[in-house]
Parts: C-alpha cells; sequence; structure tokens
C-alpha cells in the first residue's frame, strides 16, 4: 500500500509540471514575409516585404490571405471535410480552384513522407511566445526550420499542410520556392478575438471556375 501511494504521488507531482497546452480555436494571426539574406534579387526582396499573410481561425475553418503588390490568393480550408478553395486575384481577373479532400492531398503531395525533428534546445520569443525550434525534412532533401510556440495549438494546423504534425502554433516559418530559394515568414501579430463566420463564405459569382 506504501508503495501505491508513493506512486500515485510522483504521478500527481509529475503531472503538476506539465504545462497545459490551450487549443486556439478563434484568432486572427498576421505574418511579415522576407526573403533568406542574400538569396533574391532586390526586386523581389522589396516586393516580399511589401506583402503579408493573415490567418484566420474559427473552429474547423481556417482561411490564409496572401496580399502582394501584384496579386493576392486566399487559401479556404474546412479541417472536418478536408476539402479546400483556392481564390487568386491578378488585377480585375479573379479565378477560383475548388479541392476535394484527394485534390487536397495531391497539392501537398510534396509534403508526402516528411520527417519532423524537434529541437527542443534551440527557442526563441515571439509575440511573447516561448518557440522551439522544428525542422522537416522533405522527400527531396530539402530542409525547413519553424519555430512554434508550444503553450498553445490552433484547432486547424493544416492551415500550412505541413504543419500538421507540429505539437504548437507556429509562429515562424520557412516555405521553399520552386527556384529552391527560402522565404520567411514571421508572426507580427496574433489577435484573439472571434472572428467573424463570413470570413469563410465560399464566392457564388465573379470567378472563373479552374479545375
Amino acid at each position: 500500500m506504501k508503495y501505491f501511494f508513493l506512486s500515485v504521488l510522483l504521478v500527481c507531482l509529475l503531472l503538476s509540471n506539465v504545462q497545459a497546452q490551450r487549443v486556439i480555436a478563434d484568432c486572427t494571426i498576421s505574418y511579415a514575409i522576407s526573403a533568406e539574406d542574400g538569396t533574391m534579387d532586390k526586386d523581389v526582396s522589396e516586393s516580399l516585404k511589401a506583402s503579408t499573410k493573415n490567418v484566420y481561425i474559427k473552429g474547423n475553418d481556417s482561411r490564409a490571405d496572401l496580399v502582394s503588390p501584384s496579386f493576392t490568393q486566399s487559401l479556404i480550408y474546412n479541417k472536418s471535410t478536408g476539402t479546400a478553395v483556392i481564390l487568386r486575384e491578378f488585377g480585375n481577373n479573379k479565378f477560383m480552384t475548388r479541392l476535394d479532400r484527394s485534390k487536397w492531398l495531391e497539392e501537398n503531395k510534396k509534403y508526402e513522407g516528411m520527417t519532423v525533428s524537434l529541437v527542443g534546445s534551440d527557442t526563441k520569443t515571439i509575440l511573447g511566445y516561448e518557440c522551439k525550434k522544428a525542422l522537416i525534412q522533405l522527400k527531396d532533401g530539402s530542409v525547413l526550420a519553424l519555430y512554434y510556440a508550444s503553450a498553445i495549438v490552433p484547432s486547424v494546423k493544416e492551415f500550412e499542410y505541413q504543419f500538421k504534425d507540429i505539437p504548437g502554433f507556429v509562429l515562424e516559418f520557412e516555405s521553399q520556392e520552386t527556384n529552391g530559394k527560402k522565404i520567411r515568414y514571421t508572426a507580427t501579430k496574433i489577435n484573439l478575438s472571434p472572428v467573424q463566420a463570413s470570413r469563410f463564405d465560399i464566392p457564388v459569382s465573379g470567378y472563373r471556375i479552374l479545375n
């Protein structure tokens, strides 16, 4: 009996040291965009600095808006159905692509077979959150770094598909362009106020449908 109570006490002490992870199911987060130092010409770098990425999360829905001087793109994803809609605007031209579950997976096939390594010893503070480093290695050997806040986790991790296995909210990450150049996204603001449900409405007109 003595050993039983000692075991219970040990478990309670361990649990008391574990920080509860908060699920964020309503938020807006803004990211600044920059090029990896010295990898892109001045015009491209300036265009990236003038671009922004805003992510909206509400329950099982997410929306990521990428706004640049030359185009805008919105990705609306529903976690419960595994489907997505991509909206693109180039001047007065508007295009819509609908992705069912299989097409969504095809859209992200470059992340199939990826491995995630958590680097707990490397941390930084972003927006007041202690963030841990993780490395994502793709099938082609590419390695992308990110930092995530382990104290919070979004209700929809797949606003970036490669985040689906990350145990926290990613506040800084790299993406790799088709030319091999890397772009960095760093969170500059997070707003925990409720997001309007209409933010995730799919337009019914004004867009040319692409297959």
